[in-house]
């Protein structure tokens, strides 16, 4: 069940580059189901608490090459950025 709406969905141009898609749409999924990936315990509760305040969303996930990638949703929920983290 989708826990928030993404907005906009965008990719940095190296994420999209080293990422497959499909490995993006299914981290999304996850995203958006309040699924955080491989966050601290400390992080997915504040993401937590960003669900019910309104503050920006960062997951972080890997693809099967070892590639970490973030996804980030802005506060507003305008946007959603899938990023590497050296685009940040």
């Amino acid at each position: 069940m989708v826990q928030f709406q993404s907005g906009q969905v965008v990719a940095t141009r190296t994420a999209a580059e080293k990422i497959s898609p499909l490995v993006i749409m299914l981290a999304l999924a996850k995203h958006l189901n309040g699924d955080w990936g491989d966050l601290c315990e400390a992080d997915k509760t504040a993401n937590d608490r960003a669900l019910r305040d309104g503050d920006r969303l960062l997951s972080a996930y890997h693809a099967p090459d070892g590639t970490k990638f973030w996804i980030i949703t802005e506060a507003d929920r305008s946007c959603t950025t899938v990023l590497l983290p050296d685009d940040y």
